[in-house]
């Protein structure tokens, strides 16, 4: 929405500033990253709370439009200042305001916006410049190249900021967030990450809500069968069809560090052929749908068969798939599976909430802890 209502607006000529969450303290209703338009003429698209913030920041961003002055503006979230912003929150955050122009670096960040390329735009706190990595979609097992565009005026920030959004970039879940160099020194990294993807070995009926709910949570789902009447845009809306026999599967299906993988065949010799397949790829998750002495079973027929996967490989597997909730039909088994996956992206614990003291949301120190332990390298 924010993207379109840009496009138009360039388009009839219209000068805008993007507001964006760049530092939140304590609780908030949005977390780093969020942003804003705001048109010269007063009007806005998307909302930075829970709606009375944004009559303060739309003042500003004219402000900001008329000078062309990137500014930083806090806001406070205290309990003594809720009631009157509405956003009921205790905390503060902080908004970084800057008008839209057509340089290098914006237009870049824009096209990787529109074409969902995994990005991370670089700006400074305090200081000048910026910069724009980029992954671009490729070939082979990493499927991605890497281009720089733009610097940070310091040579020492602009080193650690390049590192700094690489790993962001790579990590499970990659989010927005400032972060501070060895010397103090802060730069907001805003990413942009491709939806996550998911590759569901069997089109059982089983697969149908799977698929269905995925495609709702913004998955780009993959359903893998070579059954012409299992596999149909019928039963398998908005998501891709591929339908290579299991012995098709090495070099045909390429799973990336991107990717997440359900194996659920309901047949054991599919199911071993892709579990290997899912081995011996890059996806950092392999779900296997099942009770766990069925794992072992096509385990001890891979090792039969002189294939012996490494400690590495087993464990980046989880058998039996899915949040002990109790589910019985598909689509609570469903339910079940993509709950772990969202749990495992996050880096949450897949706990009940009850009696759970402090922030809802992820800390810093979680995020941070994620971040420094990536996932196992395919062996």
């Amino acid at each position: 929405m924010l993207l379109a209502a840009l496009d138009a607006a360039l388009e009839r000529g219209q000068r805008a500033a993007i507001a964006t969450v760049v530092r939140v303290r304590g609780s908030a209703y949005r977390r780093e990253g969020t942003r804003m338009l705001v048109l010269d003429d007063g009007a806005q698209v998307c909302m930075l709370s829970g709606g009375c913030l944004e009559g303060e920041v739309v003042e500003a961003a004219l402000g900001i439009i008329a000078s062309g002055t990137p500014e930083i503006v806090h806001y406070d979230l205290s309990e003594d200042a809720t009631w009157g912003l509405g956003l009921g929150c205790g905390g503060s955050v902080d908004v970084r305001l800057e008008r839209v122009e057509r340089d290098p670096v914006t237009l870049a960040w824009l096209d990787a916006l529109r074409s969902g390329d995994a990005a991370a735009l670089c700006v400074p706190i305090h200081g000048g410049g910026r910069f724009l990595l980029r992954e671009h979609p490729g070939h082979g097992e990493t499927g991605e190249s890497e281009t720089l565009l733009g610097q940070l005026d310091d040579p020492a920030l602009h080193a650690f900021a390049v590192t700094a959004a690489r790993a962001r970039l790579h990590t499970r879940d990659p989010r927005a967030a400032t972060v501070a160099a060895p010397d103090g020194q802060e730069v907001f990294i805003d990413v942009n990450a491709p939806a996550p993807e998911l590759v569901i070995y069997g089109a059982g009926h089983d697969a149908i809500p799977l698929s269905a709910q995925a495609v709702t949570l913004g998955y780009r789902v993959t359903v893998v069968d070579p059954r012409d009447a299992y596999l149909t845009r019928g039963r398998f809306p908005g998501a891709a069809l591929s339908p290579l026999a299991p012995e098709d599967l090495h070099g045909n299906l390429v799973l990336t560090p991107r990717t997440q993988a359900i194996i659920m065949n309901h047949h054991l010799d599919r199911d071993r052929v892709c579990l290997w397949h899912a081995l011996n790829s890059a996806a950092p998750f392999i779900g296997m749908l099942g009770p766990r002495s069925r794992y072992h079973q096509l385990t001890d027929a891979l090792a039969q068969e002189g294939l012996h996967a490494t400690p590495e490989q087993l464990a980046r597997v989880h058998s039996p798939v899915g949040l002990s909730v109790g589910a019985e039909a598909p689509e609570e088994v469903a339910l079940s599976i993509l709950g772990e996956l969202m749990a495992w992206r996050r880096g949450a614990a897949g706990q009940p909430l009850n009696g759970h003291e402090g922030p809802i949301h992820h800390t810093y120190a979680a995020r941070r802890e994620l971040e420094q332990d990536p996932e196992p390298q395919p062996g």
